[in-house]
């Protein structure tokens, strides 16, 4: 009888231990294990179901901005991919202008094209002519934004017909920096630096300094680049091309051979010929370093510049207005840089979100760390209203002579700038003749030359596009 009650005892032991093991390790009765499965697939069916996010819309924007350029518009492009959950802006390097210009034309009109690409303001014409672009003034006048809010003499270069059809960028124009302490050596008013091609000339004189057969300081000097002579033409209100600057009708010929042009090039000319101009060549670096060394007292360089060279300088740098012929009126300078072109050949989400970027690339914020970053004018003029941009001109007020210039500009064909489909080499043929007078060629022969070889690319593109 103990026998049996003990077996029992251990039966009903062991039963109790299994059972608790079996809860343990997750197991449980039948019916549980239904109730279970039934669980797990109702949440299954609960997640399929659930609202996926929906994927941002991608567009690809080429650009052409290295170095501090190129960190600062991807740092822009990060502000506004974290600011809203629609779209992303992919930004890539392509090199320079040119050679972007190059690789989209093999792509424009095909579904490979970015949604944005940067072009070089000389690169205008072109691109109105491909038929690979939507004009930005779709958009505007889509949502009625307001264009009067951007500065006025930056949207006139790329205003055609009274269509804006690319938004303006990396904006920029031609200034005149001065080294104010050999201003004070050589006895001229740094705070009154010449203005007009006649005081370039007699302050020069007095700014060179020569030691025998060599010349320690030239008093002016001109980077050998197209664009300056453009605007030195255009300061007086000539134009470059016919036709009011190709923008009545497409260009025809050259103009820029006129008595604007023979101003700028008899000034080169007898300031080479007396040994106060420095002709440093094509390279924007080989000049400024002149400039920082001390090797020329007057120099043209980019608005873009002057920050850089205002830090760098081992001496005082003023900044002042490009000279004008005394024999004309003032006029004013053309923008120079680049745009944002919108391609047509990409879907109507890539456009939109193309389009939202280039709004808040307009924003006061975007707008003064653009300025502040690299140096170019602030599309949107809220911006010099910003704290951080009054601060940096309080310290730097140098900085506020180049906007100046550009806010004080009469509005004209002359300044609003040329049109050409060949822009690129009409601008290399000038370069050609600035090297020809340096070398003794008569200036106007030499103009005259570089006139007879752009209308000749001028006819076989006009040719070519009938």
């Amino acid at each position: 009888m103990k026998k049996n009650l003990l077996f029992l005892l251990m039966m009903l032991i062991l039963i109790f231990v299994t059972a608790c093991s079996n809860q343990a390790n997750g197991k449980e009765p039948t019916d549980k294990s239904a109730e279970g499965q039934t669980s797990d697939n109702a949440n299954a069916e609960t997640d399929e179901t659930a609202e996926v996010p929906e994927e941002k819309v991608e567009a690809v924007f080429w650009h052409a901005m290295s170095g501090g350029g190129q960190e600062s518009i991807e740092a822009i492009v990060d502000n506004f991919n974290n600011s809203q959950d629609k779209y992303t802006i992919i930004p890539e390097f392509q090199g320079s202008y040119e050679e972007a210009l190059t690789k989209f034309r093999s792509v424009g009109g095909t579904e490979d094209a970015p949604a944005i690409i940067q072009t070089f303001e000389v690169g205008t014409k072109y691109m109105i002519d491909s038929g690979f672009i939507e004009p930005v003034q779709s958009f505007i006048d889509e949502e009625n934004y307001d264009i009067k809010q951007l500065e006025e003499n930056i949207l006139n270069y790329y205003t055609v017909d009274d269509q804006l059809y690319s938004m303006p960028f990396n904006s920029s124009t031609p200034v005149m920096l001065y080294n104010k302490d050999a201003f004070k050596e050589a006895g001229v008013d740094p705070e009154n630096p010449p203005q007009t091609f006649a005081e370039i000339k007699e302050a020069a004189e007095d700014l060179t300094v020569k030691d025998g057969e060599n010349t320690e300081r030239y008093g002016f000097s001109i980077l050998n680049y197209g664009w300056f002579i453009e605007e030195l033409i255009a300061t007086q209100g000539g134009l470059f091309v016919n036709n009011d600057n190709g923008r009545a009708e497409s260009a025809t010929e050259a103009v820029f051979n006129g008595q604007e042009g023979q101003r700028v090039f008899q000034l080169i000319d007898e300031m080479n010929q007396a040994g106060t101009y420095g002709n440093f060549g094509s390279n924007w670096d080989d000049i400024r370093a002149a400039f920082q060394t001390g090797k020329t007292a007057m120099y043209l360089d980019s608005s873009a510049g002057v920050s850089a060279t205002v830090e760098n300088a081992p001496f005082d740098v003023g900044v002042a207005y490009i000279p004008y012929s005394e024999e004309a009126e003032r006029n004013g300078v053309i923008i120079g840089g680049a745009s944002l072109w919108m391609t047509n050949s990409i879907d109507k989400e890539k456009q939109k979100a193309a389009w939202e970027f280039m709004k808040f690339l307009q924003t006061p914020e975007s707008q003064a760390k653009w300025h502040l970053d690299t140096g170019y004018f602030a599309i949107n003029p809220a911006a010099y209203e910003e704290e951080i941009v009054q601060e940096k001109w309080a310290e730097f007020p140098q900085l506020k002579v180049t906007v100046d210039q550009l806010q004080e500009t009469k509005p004209s064909v002359a300044t609003q700038g040329a049109l050409s489909s060949v822009f690129p080499e009409a601008r290399q043929q000038v370069v050609t003749a600035m090297e020809n007078v340096l070398q003794g060629t008569d200036p106007k022969e030499a103009l005259d030359k570089a006139a007879e070889e752009t209308n000749r690319v001028i006819e076989q593109a006009n040719r070519a596009n009938q």
